[in-house]
């Protein structure tokens, strides 16, 4: 069986020889190598193939199909092609059949040999998968042939991209060990990231307003226009970090200290250290099922809700209720934190009320205001800057930023307790999720001239989100099982293979 493998080596092994003699350079031997190798490996796994075939023993016991009917009948010689990183292949194997015509056959060897339904190898369907989740499928494609000679169509690489990633919800749905987090804060983040789609993958009301949209200028937005073509991808991020301790000072100092000053301070306390960061995200499920998914990892790591959970968003209501109405749904106390950084901007779209554009004193003004709110007095920096509007007696378009500004503060003041946050070391920013939105969604979905389906873009998310857990070898190993059930345990009613 192996006669032809060795003498395609040995022919490899020949050509390699006069190649040296003749004084060829080491990247020119590399390649060959590299090419002719490939002919080798194949002609190994179809050798491997072909001695099962010739293994191969009748059941004694013949298989009952899923249809309750007997495959009474064995032929032998039935073959099918399996495209391997390699190159093609031809599984030759044992047919069991049925009296009745039309009875679809059963192939026990496929079932032993975990075959894929399709033509493409698991192995194949594996790098092309992986190479999806890190640049376009375009970039797929000719990174899969570049190192493995095999050419996929783009639109393959979509279709196999999607079968690779149809079983992460399950496998995340299994059960786990409990994670050890004793004394840990357990943090929960949540955000969203638009993703440009083509016209079918619009929600509802995003298609209703494209369509009823008529943009003042053809051929680009005029300023507070949208383009109304993104979807909002939800991600949530879950991770522990031991208690930091800060003061006001550890995050905003006074600046303009003395150089004797600052050589005398105490060093600021360091932050906290995101550690086990787990990540989900979707294009297809809304805030309240990627929230309730944020949930159900954080219940998974503290079972009895004997931790402090935090959970830092960047100020949406669909997301405060969300959260909320998990939290009362699971019995746990939850502390919910608006994002820091997100305040800042809107005291600084206030300080534009006041001061001139790239007025030094707006910077000293803002860290004032800001230095307030971290100690937890939201509510009456948003009263102060209310007067200051007044007392200068500001019209409205001269107050709106700074009415913006205070109504923000007014109304998420609940989620505004910095203070209590520093002391306890909590963390106050949604860095972690934010970054996870870059990484995840940006960096691959924004890609120039990327126009996502709904199905291609919400499989890759889920893989670059297995990949990103560091779970993609135990998510793959999960998801050989699920197939091999799905393409071959589920055809039989009754199996015994006993040769």
């Amino acid at each position: 069986m192996f006669a032809a493998s060795r003498e395609l080596y040995f022919a490899l092994e020949a050509d390699l020889v006069s190649r040296v003699a003749a004084g060829s350079t080491a990247d020119a031997v590399e390649d060959l190598i590299d090419e002719r190798g490939r002919e080798v490996h194949r002609a190994l796994l179809q050798a491997c193939l072909d001695t099962y075939a010739q293994r191969e023993r009748r059941a004694e016991t013949a298989p009952v199909g899923a249809d309750g009917t007997t495959r009474t009948r064995a032929e032998k010689g039935h073959s099918r092609t399996l495209v391997s990183r390699f190159g093609p292949v031809v599984v030759t194997r044992l047919a069991y059949r049925a009296p009745r015509p039309k009875t679809p056959n059963l192939h026990l060897a496929d079932l032993e040999l975990n075959l894929p339904a399709g033509a493409h190898s698991h192995t194949l369907r594996r790098d092309v998968a992986v190479e999806a989740t890190r640049g376009s499928f375009d970039g797929a494609v000719d990174a899969v042939e570049r190192f493995t000679g095999q050419k996929v169509g783009k639109r393959q690489a979509v279709e196999l991209t999607r079968s690779a990633a149809c079983d992460v919800e399950a496998f995340y749905a299994r059960a786990k060990l409990e994670v050890a987090g004793a004394g840990r804060v357990l943090v929960l983040q949540f955000d969203g990231k638009g993703i440009v789609m083509r016209p079918e993958g619009l929600r509802p009301a995003t298609a209703k307003a494209a369509q009823q949209k008529k943009n003042r200028l053809a051929t680009r937005l005029s300023p507070g226009e949208k383009s109304n073509r993104k979807r909002m991808a939800e991600i949530a991020v879950v991770h522990d970090a031991a208690p930091a301790p800060r003061t006001v000072d550890d995050v905003l100092p006074l600046p303009g200290r003395a150089n004797a000053e600052v050589s005398a301070a105490p060093a600021r306390a360091k932050g906290l250290k995101a550690t086990g960061k787990w990540l989900t995200a979707s294009v297809v499920d809304d805030i309240a099922t990627i929230v309730a998914a944020g949930f159900d990892e954080a219940q998974r790591r503290d079972p009895h809700h004997q931790r402090t959970w935090v959970v830092l968003v960047d100020g949406n209501n669909t997301q405060i209720e969300a959260i909320q109405t998990e939290a009362a749904r699971r019995g746990v106390t939850v502390h919910v934190l608006v994002d820091f950084v997100h305040v800042t901007e809107y005291i600084w779209t206030a300080a534009w009320s006041f001061f001139e554009t790239g007025d030094p004193d707006a910077e000293t003004w803002v860290r004032t205001q800001l230095r307030q709110i971290l100690r937890g007095k939201a509510s009456a920096v948003a009263a102060g800057i209310r007067r200051r509007a007044t007392y200068n007696q500001y019209d409205a378009a001269e107050r709106r930023g700074a009415d913006t500004a205070a109504n923000y503060l007014t109304a998420k003041a609940p989620y505004l307790d910095y203070g209590t946050a520093l002391a306890n070391g909590w963390p106050i920013a949604t860095g972690v999720v934010e970054g996870t939105c870059r990484h995840l969604v940006k960096n691959r979905m924004n890609i120039t001239g990327a126009r996502w389906g709904l199905e291609g873009a919400e499989s890759v998310l889920l893989l670059r989100a297995v990949v990103t857990n560091g779970d993609f070898d135990t998510y793959w190993d999960y998801h050989l099982t699920q197939e091999q059930h799905r393409n071959h345990h589920s055809k039989f009613a009754l199996l015994d293979t006993a040769a």
